[in-house]
């Protein structure tokens, strides 16, 4: 059997998944390519203050790779990017790597059945195989607010961190309530001068059962590896439960509703500030936000939280929709990222000269969130609807890694062919998903899961196991297996 030629994009927890499954499959015949100059992915541009993970280490990592030393229950960023590193270095993947490498475009050539991959130095690699694995996560938003570069004092996006900025004394305002605002604002609250938080709509916060791990615990790791892995297993069927909140059994939505507002009334007593921060969605609709801080941290005498909304950005600071100017010295926006544009600013063209970008135009969707009819060995990791309300993302990436590693296998047995979805079958899938996201929460709210003709492109709408069983196999049936012409 012979070996396709692979590329590689991205060096975050897929990019380094994918290429682990191919050495234990024996294949290495790989390349990856990283436009910055270490791995790490998203866990290597975040770098905010209180930056962490809301899901349990033992859970958050790989299951044929454990970490038996992690210093807290939810890791922070750190720990997390170190891991990452860990890997590429135990697993030799470092010699595959080539870092400061930016993909800019990729064509797929009909005649030799091979990619052609243009990178932003002028330079161009081919392969037989190309996947893709740059996340969903990895270009900050900027709000669309007037006057956003007229601003005189600092400024910069979460995943952007300033940390040259001097923050402590200062007025700062924090534009987003999302999932990195729920970590750093307790954080820097202490030390500024005063915050004030523009709250467009209240998060969901959650209880975290976390814990700082003990030299009796990493000892009971090591000696005895039913404790780890009985951690493991108990976070991931508490995920599962909660994942079946969203489609099959959604009375679990109202023990969720719940344990929120128990949680926000436990945290923040004054009635006035509480009905401020309360959701007027319901629970699951946007993605739950797990902290013992963050809702403290909004009842200090130096924060405000500000819910009327930002006509523009002035030079002095932020200017609401009342015509109140709010003077600052400083804005941090943490307004998430621009996940429903897969793969942009990526230029990708298929069989025929067709372009994704074309093919994508109501909506990013793939059989199986990882290929597409009309673009032949061609795999994304963390694609289209495999992104989670609840649950480990790498779970779902190992699923995807073993399901291409079977397409590259069935590559390697007949050599001169390439594989493509059929498209029929692509659309059948996405019938069928689209039918369960219509019975999901997250229609009942603007979010980043949707794009804006209103389509949820990033999220399962079911459990990891359903996916796992579902990509457990490539089905021959499902592909076309065409000789090159």
């Amino acid at each position: 059997m012979s070996t396709p030629s692979i590329v590689i994009i991205g060096t975050g927890f897929g990019g380094l998944g994918m290429a682990m499954e191919l050495q234990r499959a024996g294949v290495r015949d790989f390349t990856i390519l990283e436009r910055a100059g270490e791995v790490g992915g998203v866990w290597r541009e975040n770098t905010y203050p209180g930056a962490g993970c809301d899901i349990p280490s033992p859970l958050y990592s790989y299951s044929y790779a454990p970490r038996l030393d992690w210093p807290k229950r939810f890791a922070r960023q750190p720990d997390i990017l170190e891991y990452l590193r860990g890997l590429a270095r135990e697993h030799d993947l470092l010699p595959k790597i080539r870092f400061r490498t930016e993909v800019t475009a990729a064509d797929f050539d009909d005649t030799s059945g091979r990619w052609t991959v243009h990178t932003a130095d002028g330079a161009e690699l081919t392969c037989d195989v190309l996947i893709s694995a740059v996340g969903q996560l990895s270009r900050p938003a900027l709000p669309n607010i007037p006057g956003v570069e007229t601003f005189r004092g600092t400024a910069f996006h979460s995943a952007e961190w300033d940390h040259e900025a001097d923050l402590a004394g200062k007025r700062v305002a924090v534009i987003g309530t999302g999932a990195s605002a729920v970590q750093f604002v307790p954080e820097i609250a202490p030390a500024v001068g005063h915050l004030t938080l523009f709250q467009r709509s209240a998060a969901w916060v959650m209880p975290k059962p976390d814990l700082e791990y003990k030299t009796w615990h990493y000892r009971a790791f090591r000696l005895l590896p039913i404790t780890r892995l009985g951690e493991r297993f108990a976070f991931w069927l508490l995920c599962e439960f909660l994942a079946l909140a969203f489609v099959d059994v959604t009375v679990i939505r109202r023990l969720v509703n719940l344990i929120g507002k128990r949680h926000l009334k436990n945290q923040v007593p004054d009635p006035q500030l509480r009905a401020t921060v309360t959701p007027d969605y319901p629970a699951g609709c946007k993605r739950a936000l797990f902290s013992n801080d963050y809702l403290p941290a909004l009842t200090r005498p130096n924060v405000t939280v500000q819910t009327t909304a930002i006509g523009e950005i002035t030079p002095e600071g932020v200017r609401t929709t009342d015509g109140v100017l709010h003077e600052v010295d400083a804005i941090v926006y943490g307004t998430g990222f621009k996940g429903t544009e897969f793969l942009w600013p990526m230029r990708i063209s298929g069989r025929g000269g067709r372009k994704l970008q074309d093919e994508w135009a109501q909506g990013a969707r793939a059989y199986q969130g990882m290929t597409v009819p009309g673009f032949p060995n061609l795999f994304l990791m963390y694609g289209p609807n495999t992104n989670l309300g609840v649950g480990s993302i790498v779970y779902m990436i190992e699923s995807q890694a073993r399901y291409v590693r079977q397409a590259i296998r069935r590559l390697g047995e007949r050599p001169g062919h390439v594989l493509e979805v059929r498209p029929g079958v692509e659309t059948e899938f996405d019938r069928k998903l689209q039918r369960r996201l219509d019975r999901t929460p997250w229609n009942f709210c603007a979010s980043w899961y949707r794009n804006a003709a209103g389509r949820i492109t990033n999220n399962w709408p079911g459990t990891t196991v359903s996916y796992r069983w579902t990509t457990r196999r490539l089905d021959p049936e499902d592909f076309e297996l065409r000789p090159v012409a």
